[in-house]
């Protein structure tokens, strides 16, 4: 029903924004991750998700179109609803959660409030056929010029590799999304060490 809501941001609040579009202000329920891209006073766009139930109507908001449909395709996982998709969406970035999805990164998923091992390997098992990111209806993890599938060439086996080390995919997603998926693991590996050492 609502694509998206654009406006002045009026206020903000623990979870969620009103933006004011034509004198009428739409109270979204949103993500940490969207919060810290507005301000109060300043103009806004949020994509929109419309929850409707017996005995409530919530509107979700979120910064980006990515975020939109890592939401949407949250909430289609048994066991997920709006309050503990968005609580993920909190916890890390699509890119990060499509990383860790992709390596079977428990742990991670996990760090989202609401979410215990078992619910967190149902997202794994269901979804990880599911994040081919690069279309407008999935999530990307772009580097400089390019998209990274991480579902795709040596990346998955280096994030498993890495998180042997001692690392989580919320830690290497923002180095390792800017590679080429194509170099072999041992580079890979190689690469993201360094970046994160430069940090």
């Amino acid at each position: 029903m609502y694509y998206s809501v654009r406006g002045e941001v009026i206020h903000l609040g623990t979870g969620f924004a009103v933006v004011e579009c034509g004198g009428v202000g739409y109270k979204c329920l949103t993500t940490i991750n969207t919060q810290k891209n507005l301000a109060v006073g300043s103009q806004a766009k949020l994509y929109t998700y419309l929850s409707v139930r017996e005995d409530a109507m919530e509107l979700f908001g979120f910064y980006s179109e990515e975020e939109l449909n890592a939401y949407k395709t949250l909430i289609g996982v048994s066991g997920v609803g709006p309050k503990v998709g968005l609580a993920i969406l909190s916890a890390m970035s699509p890119q990060q959660l499509s990383l860790a999805i992709a390596s079977g990164d428990v742990k991670t998923i996990t760090l989202a409030q609401g979410v215990g091992k078992k619910l967190a390997q149902r997202l794994i098992l269901e979804l990880k056929d599911k994040f081919n990111f690069g279309s407008s209806e999935d999530f990307s993890a772009s580097g400089p010029g390019q998209v990274v599938t991480v579902s795709a060439g040596n990346v998955p086996k280096a994030i498993e590799a890495l998180s042997v080390l001692g690392y989580s995919s919320a830690d290497v997603s923002p180095f390792i999304s800017t590679l080429d998926p194509t170099l072999p693991v041992e580079q890979l590996i190689g690469e993201t060490l360094k970046m994160m050492g430069r940090k």
